[in-house]
């Protein structure tokens, strides 16, 4: 049985990165500081336990101090992997999942999510930020477990296809639309970092 008061917070690091010429994102500099750091400051205190979803450097990435899981299939299988491998690496409830390039999350995901997926008595919750929703940054009971491994067993990789099939709630982040920026390319990255040396990224 899982703890049904405690979040596990998974960091998903285990993509690709082909747009940023297939270096690890999550170890990538900003500010003197890797993008992973950045994720495990902003959410680390918002969870009961951190975990790491990663399939290369994995080394790197426990020297950080959290454990650290692969998916358990090698082909670079997408977000839904890494929750799966989430679910089975921890007995929480709940997951909260956020991906290592997005390093300007709000320090209340977690307690705003929570409130929106009890309100709407949702198995799955997101962020919409008022001009898209973010669902790879994900608040999921474990009772959807099963299903989302069956849809994954069966092909299904696309993220918010699968979670349009569940109980979905969307918690509303149109006062910090900021705060979702992600990193995808090395050029984004620059930028991120000048804007960040000019203004309050929460402006």
């Amino acid at each position: 049985m899982g703890n049904t008061h405690a979040i596990t917070a998974v960091i998903l690091a285990g993509g690709q990165a082909s747009r940023m010429g297939g270096n690890d994102k999550g170890l990538q500099m900003m500010h003197g500081q890797r993008l992973i750091d950045h994720v495990i400051e902003a959410i680390e205190q918002q969870a009961d336990h951190l975990i790491i979803s990663a399939n290369r450097n994995l080394e790197h990435y426990r020297a950080l101090g959290f454990p650290v899981f692969p998916d358990s299939i090698q082909d670079y299988a997408g977000p839904l992997a890494g929750m799966l491998a989430a679910f089975d690496a921890c007995d929480s409830e709940m997951i909260l999942t956020v991906p290592c390039d997005t390093p300007l999350l709000p320090r209340d995901l977690a307690t705003r999510l929570l409130q929106c997926l009890e309100a709407q008595t949702a198995d799955l919750c997101c962020p919409h930020d008022g001009e898209r929703l973010h669902p790879v940054i994900s608040l999921i009971r474990r009772r959807v477990q099963p299903a989302m491994a069956d849809y994954f067993n069966q092909g299904g990789r696309a993220v918010y296809r699968w979670f349009k099939t569940q109980k979905l709630a969307q918690a509303d982040f149109s006062d910090c639309p900021k705060r979702f920026t992600n990193v995808n390319t090395r050029a984004q990255l620059l930028q991120l970092e000048q804007q960040l040396s000019r203004q309050n990224p929460g402006d």
